[in-house]
Protein backbone atom coordinates (compact mmCIF):
# COMPACT_ATOMS: atom_id res chain seq x y z
CA UNK A 1 0.00 0.00 0.00
CA UNK A 2 0.60 3.49 -0.65
CA UNK A 3 1.71 5.17 3.34
CA UNK A 4 1.52 9.28 2.27
CA UNK A 5 4.20 10.17 5.01
CA UNK A 6 6.58 7.89 2.97
CA UNK A 7 5.67 8.52 -0.80
CA UNK A 8 5.90 12.55 -0.14
CA UNK A 9 9.84 11.65 1.30
CA UNK A 10 10.29 10.41 -1.55
CA UNK A 11 9.18 12.81 -3.65
CA UNK A 12 11.36 15.33 -1.88
CA UNK A 13 13.94 12.74 -2.34
CA UNK A 14 13.63 12.14 -6.45
CA UNK A 15 12.53 15.66 -7.50
CA UNK A 16 15.94 17.06 -8.05
CA UNK A 17 17.52 14.33 -9.41
CA UNK A 18 14.48 13.61 -12.20
CA UNK A 19 14.16 16.91 -12.99
CA UNK A 20 18.48 17.04 -14.08
CA UNK A 21 17.81 13.72 -15.60
CA UNK A 22 14.61 15.07 -17.72
CA UNK A 23 16.54 18.14 -18.92
CA UNK A 24 19.33 15.49 -19.90
CA UNK A 25 17.07 13.69 -21.95
CA UNK A 26 15.70 16.44 -23.31
CA UNK A 27 19.03 18.10 -24.32
CA UNK A 28 17.94 21.58 -23.13
CA UNK A 29 19.27 23.47 -19.76
CA UNK A 30 16.95 24.47 -17.68
CA UNK A 31 17.36 28.48 -18.99
CA UNK A 32 15.74 27.35 -21.89
CA UNK A 33 12.31 26.48 -20.43
CA UNK A 34 9.76 28.72 -21.06
CA UNK A 35 7.11 28.15 -18.45
CA UNK A 36 6.51 25.17 -15.30
CA UNK A 37 3.98 23.12 -15.44
CA UNK A 38 3.03 20.96 -12.33
CA UNK A 39 -0.19 18.65 -10.73
CA UNK A 40 -2.33 20.78 -8.60
CA UNK A 41 -4.55 17.67 -7.52
CA UNK A 42 -6.01 16.03 -6.66
CA UNK A 43 -3.93 13.53 -5.32
CA UNK A 44 -1.88 12.57 -1.67
CA UNK A 45 -1.74 16.06 -0.13
CA UNK A 46 1.85 15.40 0.95
CA UNK A 47 3.69 14.56 -2.28
CA UNK A 48 1.30 17.36 -3.83
CA UNK A 49 3.52 20.23 -1.84
CA UNK A 50 7.00 18.86 -2.84
CA UNK A 51 5.64 19.83 -6.59
CA UNK A 52 4.07 22.31 -6.24
CA UNK A 53 6.65 23.92 -4.08
CA UNK A 54 9.90 23.00 -6.73
CA UNK A 55 7.47 24.16 -9.40
CA UNK A 56 6.71 27.55 -7.53
CA UNK A 57 10.78 27.79 -6.79
CA UNK A 58 11.54 27.03 -10.09
CA UNK A 59 9.44 29.35 -12.11
CA UNK A 60 10.55 32.33 -9.66
CA UNK A 61 14.17 31.40 -10.28
CA UNK A 62 13.85 31.34 -13.75
CA UNK A 63 11.05 34.45 -14.12
CA UNK A 64 9.07 31.61 -15.98
CA UNK A 65 5.26 31.46 -15.75
CA UNK A 66 3.03 28.58 -13.78
CA UNK A 67 1.13 26.25 -15.45
CA UNK A 68 -1.51 24.42 -12.76
CA UNK A 69 -2.78 21.16 -14.26
CA UNK A 70 -5.70 18.75 -12.63
CA UNK A 71 -4.20 15.25 -12.97
CA UNK A 72 -7.55 13.88 -14.50
CA UNK A 73 -7.25 16.42 -17.49
CA UNK A 74 -3.25 14.86 -17.61
CA UNK A 75 -4.89 11.42 -18.57
CA UNK A 76 -7.21 12.69 -20.83
CA UNK A 77 -4.63 14.58 -22.94
CA UNK A 78 -2.14 11.86 -23.44
CA UNK A 79 -3.94 11.09 -25.93
CA UNK A 80 -1.86 14.03 -27.73
CA UNK A 81 1.06 12.81 -26.74
CA UNK A 82 3.53 12.02 -29.57
CA UNK A 83 6.91 10.40 -29.02
CA UNK A 84 9.70 12.00 -31.38
CA UNK A 85 9.04 10.75 -35.38
CA UNK A 86 5.74 9.12 -34.52
CA UNK A 87 2.51 9.73 -36.58
CA UNK A 88 -0.61 8.25 -35.09
CA UNK A 89 -3.59 9.24 -35.16
CA UNK A 90 -5.54 11.68 -32.44
CA UNK A 91 -9.29 11.63 -31.86
CA UNK A 92 -11.27 13.71 -32.95
CA UNK A 93 -13.08 16.73 -30.78
CA UNK A 94 -15.84 15.94 -29.23
CA UNK A 95 -14.39 12.90 -28.16
CA UNK A 96 -15.76 10.37 -25.22
CA UNK A 97 -13.13 9.04 -22.49
CA UNK A 98 -13.40 6.38 -20.00
CA UNK A 99 -11.05 7.63 -17.51
CA UNK A 100 -10.28 4.82 -14.63
CA UNK A 101 -7.78 4.60 -11.75
CA UNK A 102 -7.38 3.69 -8.47
CA UNK A 103 -9.17 7.34 -7.25
CA UNK A 104 -11.21 8.05 -9.96
CA UNK A 105 -13.64 6.48 -12.87
CA UNK A 106 -15.70 8.86 -15.15
CA UNK A 107 -16.50 9.42 -18.28
CA UNK A 108 -15.74 12.93 -20.10
CA UNK A 109 -16.62 14.48 -23.26
CA UNK A 110 -14.04 16.43 -24.39
CA UNK A 111 -15.35 19.41 -26.12
CA UNK A 112 -11.62 20.84 -26.76
CA UNK A 113 -7.94 20.46 -24.73
CA UNK A 114 -9.37 22.77 -21.71
CA UNK A 115 -13.10 22.30 -21.94
CA UNK A 116 -14.15 18.63 -20.33
CA UNK A 117 -17.38 17.94 -18.88
CA UNK A 118 -17.94 14.72 -16.90
CA UNK A 119 -21.16 12.91 -17.73
CA UNK A 120 -20.92 10.35 -15.21
CA UNK A 121 -18.54 9.14 -12.33
CA UNK A 122 -18.60 7.20 -9.67
CA UNK A 123 -21.09 7.33 -6.37
CA UNK A 124 -18.27 5.41 -4.04
CA UNK A 125 -15.37 3.39 -4.90
CA UNK A 126 -13.39 3.26 -8.04
CA UNK A 127 -12.97 0.48 -10.48
CA UNK A 128 -9.20 0.80 -10.09
CA UNK A 129 -10.24 0.71 -6.33
CA UNK A 130 -12.42 -2.01 -6.79
CA UNK A 131 -9.26 -4.42 -8.33
CA UNK A 132 -7.07 -3.63 -5.86
CA UNK A 133 -9.23 -4.34 -2.87
CA UNK A 134 -10.46 -7.87 -4.40
CA UNK A 135 -6.87 -8.82 -4.55
CA UNK A 136 -6.56 -7.65 -0.78
CA UNK A 137 -9.01 -9.99 0.12
CA UNK A 138 -7.31 -12.59 -2.15
CA UNK A 139 -3.96 -12.36 -0.16
CA UNK A 140 -1.94 -10.73 -2.87
CA UNK A 141 0.40 -7.85 -2.71
CA UNK A 142 -0.51 -4.42 -3.00
CA UNK A 143 -0.66 -2.99 -6.00
CA UNK A 144 -3.28 -6.04 -6.80
CA UNK A 145 -4.94 -5.16 -9.88
CA UNK A 146 -1.89 -6.34 -12.23
CA UNK A 147 -1.93 -9.53 -10.59
CA UNK A 148 -5.50 -9.83 -10.93
CA UNK A 149 -4.96 -9.08 -14.74
CA UNK A 150 -1.98 -11.80 -14.90
CA UNK A 151 -4.10 -14.47 -13.02
CA UNK A 152 -6.95 -13.70 -15.37
CA UNK A 153 -5.29 -14.41 -18.61
CA UNK A 154 -5.40 -17.92 -17.27
CA UNK A 155 -9.02 -18.20 -15.90
CA UNK A 156 -12.74 -18.95 -17.12
CA UNK A 157 -14.29 -15.84 -16.59
CA UNK A 158 -18.02 -16.98 -16.79
CA UNK A 159 -17.03 -19.18 -13.73
CA UNK A 160 -18.12 -17.18 -10.73
CA UNK A 161 -20.81 -14.33 -11.14
CA UNK A 162 -20.87 -11.42 -8.92
CA UNK A 163 -23.36 -8.26 -9.33
CA UNK A 164 -23.71 -5.35 -11.25
CA UNK A 165 -24.61 -2.49 -8.21
CA UNK A 166 -26.79 -0.21 -9.71
CA UNK A 167 -26.04 3.41 -10.33
CA UNK A 168 -28.77 6.09 -12.35
CA UNK A 169 -27.36 6.98 -15.16
CA UNK A 170 -24.08 7.12 -16.23
CA UNK A 171 -22.97 6.83 -12.52
CA UNK A 172 -20.81 4.05 -11.70
CA UNK A 173 -20.94 2.04 -8.21
CA UNK A 174 -18.50 -0.53 -7.09
CA UNK A 175 -19.18 -0.18 -3.27
CA UNK A 176 -21.57 -3.18 -3.33
CA UNK A 177 -19.31 -5.14 -5.70
CA UNK A 178 -16.48 -5.13 -3.36
CA UNK A 179 -19.02 -6.26 -0.54
CA UNK A 180 -20.00 -9.09 -2.20
CA UNK A 181 -16.49 -10.95 -3.59
CA UNK A 182 -15.66 -10.20 0.47
CA UNK A 183 -18.58 -12.22 1.30
CA UNK A 184 -17.97 -14.78 -1.48
CA UNK A 185 -14.54 -15.58 -0.45
CA UNK A 186 -14.95 -15.67 3.22
CA UNK A 187 -17.92 -17.73 2.62
CA UNK A 188 -15.88 -20.53 0.37
CA UNK A 189 -12.57 -20.04 2.58
CA UNK A 190 -14.70 -21.27 5.51
CA UNK A 191 -15.95 -24.46 4.03
CA UNK A 192 -12.72 -25.18 1.89
CA UNK A 193 -9.41 -23.75 3.60
CA UNK A 194 -7.77 -24.09 -0.10
CA UNK A 195 -10.39 -22.39 -2.18
CA UNK A 196 -8.24 -19.42 -3.03
CA UNK A 197 -5.57 -21.51 -3.88
CA UNK A 198 -7.41 -23.86 -5.86
CA UNK A 199 -9.37 -21.18 -7.98
CA UNK A 200 -7.29 -18.17 -8.03
CA UNK A 201 -7.06 -18.20 -11.77
CA UNK A 202 -10.99 -18.51 -12.23
CA UNK A 203 -11.57 -15.88 -9.36
CA UNK A 204 -9.43 -12.92 -10.96
CA UNK A 205 -10.90 -13.53 -14.65
CA UNK A 206 -14.45 -13.49 -12.72
CA UNK A 207 -13.45 -10.29 -11.07
CA UNK A 208 -11.97 -9.05 -13.53
CA UNK A 209 -15.10 -9.88 -16.35
CA UNK A 210 -17.41 -8.32 -13.85
CA UNK A 211 -15.82 -4.98 -13.38
CA UNK A 212 -15.03 -4.70 -17.17
CA UNK A 213 -18.32 -5.66 -18.12
CA UNK A 214 -19.81 -2.19 -15.76
CA UNK A 215 -17.54 -0.05 -17.36
CA UNK A 216 -18.51 -1.11 -20.83
CA UNK A 217 -22.03 -1.03 -20.06
CA UNK A 218 -21.75 2.93 -19.39
CA UNK A 219 -19.44 3.32 -22.03
CA UNK A 220 -21.63 1.93 -24.53
CA UNK A 221 -24.91 3.93 -22.85
CA UNK A 222 -23.23 6.94 -23.31
CA UNK A 223 -22.19 6.58 -26.80
CA UNK A 224 -26.02 5.90 -27.25
CA UNK A 225 -26.48 9.30 -25.70
CA UNK A 226 -24.03 10.85 -27.01
CA UNK A 227 -23.72 9.98 -30.69
CA UNK A 228 -20.02 10.25 -30.16
CA UNK A 229 -18.07 7.58 -31.97
CA UNK A 230 -14.59 8.49 -31.21
CA UNK A 231 -14.29 6.74 -27.43
CA UNK A 232 -10.96 6.69 -25.45
CA UNK A 233 -9.58 5.20 -22.18
CA UNK A 234 -7.05 6.96 -19.98
CA UNK A 235 -5.77 5.98 -16.19
CA UNK A 236 -3.73 3.43 -14.67
CA UNK A 237 -6.81 0.84 -15.11
CA UNK A 238 -6.71 1.68 -19.18
CA UNK A 239 -3.35 -0.54 -18.67
CA UNK A 240 -5.66 -3.61 -17.94
CA UNK A 241 -5.91 -6.23 -20.98
CA UNK A 242 -9.59 -7.39 -19.89
CA UNK A 243 -10.61 -3.26 -20.41
CA UNK A 244 -8.26 -2.38 -23.61
CA UNK A 245 -9.85 -5.72 -24.90
CA UNK A 246 -13.39 -4.52 -24.37
CA UNK A 247 -12.59 -1.13 -25.76
CA UNK A 248 -11.22 -2.56 -28.64
CA UNK A 249 -14.54 -4.36 -29.03
CA UNK A 250 -16.19 -1.08 -30.30
CA UNK A 251 -14.54 -1.09 -33.39
CA UNK A 252 -17.58 -3.48 -34.42
CA UNK A 253 -19.74 -0.86 -33.59
CA UNK A 254 -18.39 1.48 -35.60
CA UNK A 255 -16.40 3.51 -32.67
CA UNK A 256 -12.89 4.83 -33.85
CA UNK A 257 -11.15 3.68 -30.22
CA UNK A 258 -7.73 5.12 -29.07
CA UNK A 259 -6.14 3.31 -26.16
CA UNK A 260 -2.65 4.80 -24.68
CA UNK A 261 1.09 2.96 -24.77
CA UNK A 262 1.83 1.85 -21.42
CA UNK A 263 4.14 4.37 -20.50
CA UNK A 264 1.02 6.59 -20.48
CA UNK A 265 -1.31 4.77 -18.42
CA UNK A 266 -0.35 5.55 -15.36
CA UNK A 267 0.86 8.63 -12.96
CA UNK A 268 3.67 9.88 -15.87
CA UNK A 269 5.22 13.79 -16.06
CA UNK A 270 4.56 13.72 -19.99
CA UNK A 271 0.50 13.58 -19.05
CA UNK A 272 1.11 16.70 -17.16
CA UNK A 273 3.41 18.62 -20.23
CA UNK A 274 1.05 17.73 -22.80
CA UNK A 275 -1.61 18.85 -20.67
CA UNK A 276 0.49 22.19 -19.50
CA UNK A 277 1.49 22.71 -23.26
CA UNK A 278 -2.12 23.50 -24.14
CA UNK A 279 -2.59 26.07 -20.94
CA UNK A 280 0.36 27.30 -22.29
CA UNK A 281 -1.07 28.64 -25.77
CA UNK A 282 -3.97 29.90 -24.07
CA UNK A 283 -1.99 31.65 -21.61
CA UNK A 284 -3.39 30.48 -18.79
CA UNK A 285 -0.89 30.52 -15.85
CA UNK A 286 -1.13 30.25 -11.75
CA UNK A 287 0.13 32.47 -9.31
CA UNK A 288 3.04 32.23 -6.91
CA UNK A 289 -0.43 31.77 -4.28
CA UNK A 290 -1.30 28.63 -5.76
CA UNK A 291 -1.76 26.03 -3.39
CA UNK A 292 -2.05 22.28 -4.04
CA UNK A 293 -5.51 20.34 -3.65
CA UNK A 294 -5.95 16.74 -2.49
CA UNK A 295 -10.08 17.08 -4.19
CA UNK A 296 -9.92 19.36 -7.44
CA UNK A 297 -12.71 19.20 -9.88
CA UNK A 298 -12.25 19.68 -13.41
Amino acid sequence: MVVPELASRAHQQKIIPVVEEALRQANITKNELQAIAFTRGPGLIGALLVGVSFAKAMALGLNIPLVDVNHMQGHVLAHFIRKPGEDKDMPALPFLCLTVSGGHTQIVRINSPLQMEILGETNDDAAGEAFDKSAKILGLPYPGGPLIDKYAAQGNPDRFKFPNPYAEGLNFSFSGLKTAILYFIRDNVKNDPSFIENNLNDICASIQKTIVDILMKKIRLAIEQTGIKDIAIAGGVSANSGLRNGIKSLEKEGCRVFIPAFEFCTDNAAMIAMAGYFKFLEGDFASQDVTPLARMHF
